[in-house]
């Protein structure tokens, strides 16, 4: 089979097809043929850490295909079913191998890209809103990068779920406006104005009682200053920076604030397999019937990887980036 891997730990430009044996699944996993594989952050990573050692892993962890073999006891899981999900690495492939625990049955409603932009953001922001952020029903909630992938289905899982008052940020007028349509109360442009201010503003001091920050130091004061009391600050990303000086442990404290740092990819198969299983009786019906959607951004050909990875670095995207396998 063909799959993208590294020649080189590098620039996007170390990236290469190699001819490569198709997995063999294990006990309890399903081997999937891929028609869709997303590109996320993680990737760009995983292609530059120089600790990667040889064989160089095929890159990707989240996917949609159909199943060819079924080693697992879940009978739902038949050859020919649409399935979608996060994968241990091996997304950017004709074939992988996958967790039968971890895979999302989908149907026809959904095309294979819109599912295989599904897992990775959807299960991300269900998991920072709910079981780490708490967010209960009509709270207030600041949803940072609100064009990403995550930010783009926290909008929805906020509106659709709790009827949050959202607040988003972006730094640009369409990501902006894709926010706006989503389902986002206030829409602030990072570039034009002090997010703090606004929401001090709007909320009469009173603050948010959920923030998704993808930003990390460079947001750092104002995000102090946006928390309520007993606001849960949830951290899923250091895009300005991983090192804060002279931190206000005290206003921390007076404000009873939890700050949570999470990572999903290196979380275990069993963390994973829960979230997923929730995330399908919850969110999953307002996907199917189309309340909720997955936002895409591009599809390109699978022999497209080194331009994926462009517009994912150059942070081009509003939603999503897939790759779509050809036969």
């Amino acid at each position: 089979m063909r799959a993208w891997t590294v020649n080189e730990p590098g620039s996007r430009e170390q990236l290469i097809i190699e001819n490569r044996d198709i997995p063999v699944p294990k006990e309890a996993e399903l081997l999937i043929k891929v028609k869709a594989a997303s590109i996320n952050r993680t990737d760009t990573l995983t292609r530059q850490n120089p600790s990667l050692s040889k064989p160089y892993p095929i890159l990707g962890v989240e996917v949609s295909g159909i199943v060819t073999e079924n080693r697992s006891s879940d009978s739902r899981f038949k050859p020919g079913s649409k399935v979608a999900g996060l994968v241990n690495h091996g997304g950017y492939a004709e074939y992988v191998t996958m967790p039968a625990d971890r895979a999302i049955l989908f149907h026809d409603s959904l095309s294979m890209e819109a599912a295989a932009a599904i897992p990775e953001v959807f299960l991300t922001a269900y998991q920072t809103l709910y079981w780490l952020g708490e967010l209960e029903p009509k709270q207030k909630v600041l949803i940072h990068a609100g064009g990403s992938g995550v930010g783009t289905a926290a909008i929805q899982l906020a509106r659709q779920i709790s009827d949050a008052t959202i607040f988003t940020t972006a730094g640009h007028k369409d990501k902006l406006s894709a926010a706006k349509s989503l389902g986002a109360d206030h829409i602030i442009n990072y570039k034009e104005e002090e997010f703090d201010e606004v929401i001090a503003s709007i909320t009469e001091n009173q603050g948010i009682d959920v923030i998704l920050d993808f930003v990390g130091a460079s947001y750092w004061e104002k995000n102090l200053a946006s928390c309520a009391e007993d606001a849960r600050w949830i951290l899923i990303g250091t895009l300005g920076g991983t090192e804060v000086r002279q931190v206000s442990l005290m206003e921390l404290m007076q404000k009873r604030i939890s700050l949570r740092g999470t990572l999903l990819t290196p979380r275990s198969d069993a963390y994973k397999a829960r979230l997923t299983r929730e995330f399908v009786e919850k969110a999953m019906p307002l996907i199917e019937f189309g309340t909720i959607k997955p936002i895409i951004h591009s599809v390109l050909p699978f022999e497209e990887a080194k331009e994926a990875h462009r517009q994912m670095e150059n942070n081009e995207n509003t939603g999503k980036i897939i790759l779509k396998v050809s036969e």
